[in-house]
């Protein structure tokens, strides 16, 4: 009967079974020392804790992002709400330019409008009176002219009659002076009618007139263009000169208005980035430049406005959308820094896992580190990497679900 320290170890206990099979077979004489060599080549070798080996086609699927463990100056940031809006030197706001009773008004919130495009008919009596002034200065004019051109002959008769000694030189003289006069007379009743067309020119302006319009009618004109934004004016209501109509703006030209606590600016100047997400799409983040820091406290929220614009290329949202941002602040000391999605929890532990080509796959270990301050999206490293380590920064989830799984016992 065969002894029971000699049985084989159930196989619950894996590769650290069948090694210790394998020496109990030779202590008991169980077996050849060749069997005993093939036992112990076929038992698998313990992974090392924490690291793998994976393949391109892991390495393909998991999308894997890199990044560099990287000495960087220092640099403090604040996290404030902000607000996107339009640059005031893109946004016109159109007023009235008369006296008069808005009776149509042909755009909307929203509506795209061009240069020139008319936005609200004011029936005015302005445009009357610009339109009766033209009409006399008109005929001002064409008197001026017929008085012009009679000067003009008589001088030149009086010229020919002195010459052939028929006519004083006097009565000559008397002829130019009344050319003159003639001259400047029509000087004058030209000038009247070029002020009666420039005064309608200012009522009507230049461009296509809409078919509701009539001669009564003040047509305002839109100088840039753009999106309307806002719109004051209604068909009914009597205005005067400055009254508010409509606003019309640049909806691509953008800027981000923030207000920071006076402690929390001392760091924040012209230049300085600023990351932003709006609020409805928070992991998409956009950057800015600040392009203005207010030398004084708002006296009411006791905070100090800071205006950044989005840089060149940048989709930024919609005017007056709310955002999230990250100023970052004056540079200083150099600190060893990572992306903060580098760096991640395994199983009680702080670790960076870091990546090294191997052929087509990819070696990977969790490197347990110690961290300092964080800044945004980096995250400053205190022990634990050296600088230049190439770490995973996008994915690193998935990386680490791959050292885990490495961990257990059956390798699921």
């Amino acid at each position: 009967m065969p002894s029971t320290f000699c049985s084989p170890l159930p196989r619950r206990f894996g590769a650290a079974g069948l090694l210790l099979g394998s020496a109990l077979a030779v202590a008991c004489g169980g077996g050849s020392d060749a069997a005993n060599a093939n036992a112990m080549a076929e038992a698998p070798s313990l992974p090392t804790a924490d690291t793998a080996t994976l393949s391109a086609k892991t390495v393909a699927i998991g999308g894997f992002t890199y990044d560099t463990a990287r000495m960087v100056p220092w640099q403090s940031s604040v996290t404030v709400p902000g607000r996107l809006m339009l640059d005031p030197s893109a946004l016109e706001t159109i007023g009235s330019i008369t006296e008069g009773r808005i009776t149509h008004v042909l755009a909307r919130v929203g509506d795209r409008v061009q240069a020139g495009q008319v936005l609200v008919l004011i029936h005015s009596h302005e445009i009357m009176d610009a339109r009766s002034a033209l009409a006399s200065a008109t005929a001002k004019l064409a008197a001026a002219e017929a008085e012009r051109d009679l000067a003009i002959s008589a001088a030149d008769r009086a010229t020919r009659l002195l010459e052939a000694k028929a006519m004083s030189k006097a009565e000559v003289e008397r002829a130019d002076v009344g050319k003159r006069v003639a001259a400047a007379t029509y000087q004058q009743a030209l000038a009247e009618r070029e002020r009666a067309l420039a005064m309608i020119d200012h009522l009507v302006g230049s461009g296509n007139v809409p078919a509701l319009a009539d001669e009564h009618d003040v047509l305002i004109r839109t100088p840039i263009g753009g999106v309307v934004t806002s719109r004051d004016a209604q068909p009914g209501t009597v205005v005067l000169p400055g009254s508010p109509l409509i606003a019309v703006g640049n909806p691509e030209r953008l800027q981000l208005q923030m207000h920071v606590s006076a402690d929390a600016a001392v760091g924040v100047q012209v230049g300085a980035t600023v990351r932003f997400a709006l609020t409805e799409s928070p992991t998409v983040t956009m950057s800015a430049t600040v392009t203005r820091v207010a030398p004084t406290v708002d006296t009411v929220t006791r905070t100090i406005e800071v205006i950044a614009v989005p840089k060149s290329g940048v989709r930024s949202g919609r005017a007056e959308s709310y955002v999230q941002a990250e100023i970052s602040g004056r540079g200083g000391s150099q600190a060893l820094m990572v992306p903060s999605s580098a760096v991640q929890a395994l199983e009680g532990d702080t670790v960076v896992i870091v990546a090294d080509q191997r052929g087509e796959g990819l070696h990977i270990e969790a490197v347990r580190v110690r961290t300092g301050r964080r800044a945004g999206d980096r995250t400053e490293i205190l022990s634990g990497v050296s600088p230049g380590r190439r770490v995973i920064s996008g994915s690193a989830a998935i990386a680490k679900a791959e050292l885990i799984k490495r961990r257990s016992p059956d390798g699921e």
